[in-house]
This record gives structure tokens, C-alpha cells and sequence, in this order.
């Protein structure tokens, strides 16, 4: 077993602490990846306090993760020392059911493992990104284009894939009309991936106080949602919408703003259940959807597609000791977008 630096939560409410976790010995198909970076999620939040369901602590988070091979397994074939890889929200899954063998592992039947909080395949709990290494069969790691900024490419294997995924699936491009809900860590990755698929886009933000930033990165327009006049200038308007905010909103409200067949997707998600009164779903035969992460496959396409149209999240990189702050702020929705961690803090 190999010890190693971490930052671990050790309940629902004390801050994040310095500690070490283990990782396992190299299985055949295995690789120990050197983390260079591991980006925050509000999902690693979420997790911690517990509100999402009983927590294994104590517990280090992040499923968005960067860095370089350092060793691998005797029967590795897909990467090699020094390659730089990525990590994201999933380590492993039963690659035997129906899903698992279409390519949508993130939807596996027996459930896939989380690369944090869930039971790995020795019955440990799984330990993720805020750590020096990490352990990680070859099927579940990605390659990432050297074209990416370092520094930036972490928040693409969660932020990025939650957003490219129903994206790609709902078929955004030229003709559609796309808005995206919130303009946080999620959320900005969304416009400029819709941007770049060729969407017309709007941005649907509590206030204008990111107006200039969400034209910047591609949106044609941009509204305040706490202004009522909003949802009545955007009645009957949009293709598809992307929601990455993890608080309730008015459910009857953003649905209203689809037009024929259009559909509302959820990507975040607040512990709270999402009410629908189903006669907004008769009106413009319109659905209402979730959806996860994206399977390798998609995953890698996406790192692929941002490498090619120049897209990478805005971050702000920060040390070990900042955690803890950068929570506090990413409950503020006080971060330009997405923190991500310097490992080399760790060390």
C-alpha cells in the first residue's frame, strides 16, 4: 500500500483537514497517477455535509483530477509513463450490464463506483482528488489534450462532462435555441460548449452580474431570472435548457419557456425534490429530464471537442490550506468559475 498526502473531511461540519490515505498496490491493469491539480465541485460540498446521504468519514473528496502516469500495471496497454491523464467521477463500474456495455457506464445497473465515498472492489471506500496520487484502472482513465492549460483541465472531467453530455444528447447545434440556467462552475462551462457546438444561447442568471462574462464566452443573450418580465419575454422560446443550479427553482416557470417538444434538464442538484405540475408538460408537449455524467467514451470525445474549439473553464488555483475558504466562497457563488487545486501544495 502506498501512503499518501490528502485533505479529508472528518464530519458534516468540521472544516477539511491535512491527513494521508492509502492506495492500493497496482493490479495488473492499474495506473498510479501523480495528481498535478484537483478541482472543487459543489458536489464534493454537498457531499461532505452530508447532504446527500450517510457519509464514510473520514473522507477525501474531488472527482475532477489531473496529472501524470508514474506507474503502471503489467497488463496496461491504453497508457504509458509521464502520459498526462484525467480523472473524473467515476473509478470503476460492472462493465457487464446492458449500459455498461453500450458505453454508459455513469448509468451502470449495479451502479457504477464513485471515484469518492463509494465501495471500491476490495471493499475499501474510495478516496478521491485531493491527494498526491491516486490509483485508477486504465478502462476508467482519460487521455487529456496537451493543447488544454494544466491548470484548467481538471473541472473538465466533471463540470465539462456534465454539461457536454446532455448537450451532445438533446442535439444542440445550429438552429436550436439553447438557455443554460446559473452561470457557475457548471453553468459557464455549458455556454461555451453550447456556443461551440453552434446553439444560439441564453443565459438565465439570478442577476446581470456576469452579463459581460457570459457574452464574452459566447451567449447571444442574457437575463436576469429576478425580474418577472423575464419568464413572460421568454414564454414558448427555447429548445432545450440546461439547469446547473443545485437550489430549487420554480419548476412551472422555466418550463414554460420551452417551445414544441422542448426539453428542461437538470444537471444540478439540490437535496430538495423539484415539484411539476404535470399540465405544464401537456402545453408544448415538453419534458422535463435529468442527467448524470457521461460514459469513457463521451467523456474522452468531450476532452477532445474542447481541445479542438480552444474551450477550457475558468479557474481560480489555489493552495491546500485555501479549501476550506474556497467552500465558503463557492456558497457564496463567489469564485470566477470553478477553484482548483495546486497538489503541488500537498507535497
Amino acid at each position: 500500500m502506498l501512503t499518501v498526502n490528502a485533505i479529508a473531511a472528518t464530519s458534516a461540519t468540521d472544516p477539511l483537514v491535512r491527513t494521508t490515505v492509502e492506495r492500493r498496490d497496482l493490479g495488473p491493469r492499474d495506473i498510479l497517477i501523480e495528481i498535478s491539480y484537483a478541482g472543487i465541485c459543489h458536489s464534493d460540498i454537498h457531499t461532505v455535509r452530508g447532504e446527500w446521504g450517510e457519509v464514510p468519514y473520514p473522507l477525501t473528496v474531488g472527482h475532477e483530477i489531473v496529472g501524470h502516469v508514474r506507474e503502471v500495471g503489467n497488463a496496461v496497454t491504453r497508457h504509458a509513463l509521464g502520459d498526462r491523464v484525467g480523472v473524473g467521477c467515476m473509478v470503476n463500474s460492472c462493465r457487464d450490464c446492458d449500459n455498461c456495455k453500450a458505453g454508459y457506464e455513469q448509468y451502470c445497473l449495479q451502479g457504477n463506483v464513485g471515484t469518492y465515498a463509494s465501495a471500491d472492489r476490495d471493499g475499501t471506500v474510495t478516496q478521491g482528488g485531493y491527494s498526491t496520487h491516486i490509483v485508477v484502472d486504465e478502462d476508467f482513465v482519460l487521455r487529456v489534450p496537451e493543447s488544454i492549460p494544466h491548470h484548467a483541465a481538471a473541472p473538465l472531467l466533471c463540470a465539462g462532462i456534465t454539461t457536454y453530455s446532455p448537450l451532445a444528447h438533446w442535439k444542440a447545434g445550429p438552429g436550436k435555441r439553447v438557455a443554460v440556467v446559473g452561470m457557475g462552475g457548471l453553468g459557464h462551462m455549458g455556454v461555451k460548449i453550447a456556443v461551440a457546438m453552434g446553439a444560439e444561447v441564453t443565459v438565465l442568471s439570478q442577476t446581470l452580474g456576469k452579463k459581460d462574462d457570459g457574452l464574452a464566452f459566447g451567449a447571444a443573450h442574457y437575463y436576469a431570472t429576478s425580474d418577472p418580465a423575464t419568464f413572460e419575454t421568454l414564454r414558448n422560446t427555447f429548445d432545450l435548457i440546461i439547469n446547473t443550479v443545485s437550489v430549487p427553482v420554480d419548476m412551472k416557470a422555466y418550463l414554460s419557456l420551452l417551445r414544441l417538444d422542448g426539453t428542461l434538464v437538470s444537471v444540478g442538484a439540490p437535496p430538495e425534490p423539484l415539484p411539476v405540475e404535470v399540465f405544464t408538460l401537456f402545453n408544448n408537449r415538453r419534458s422535463f429530464a435529468g442527467s448524470s455524467i457521461g460514459g469513457i467514451a463521451e467523456t474522452q470525445e468531450m476532452l477532445d471537442f474542447c481541445a479542438e474549439n480552444g474551450i477550457a473553464p475558468e479557474v481560480e488555483v489555489i493552495g491546500a490550506d485555501a479549501v476550506n475558504k474556497a467552500y465558503e466562497r463557492v456558497l457564496k457563488s463567489d469564485v470566477r468559475y470553478r477553484f482548483v487545486i495546486d497538489v503541488d501544495s500537498l507535497r
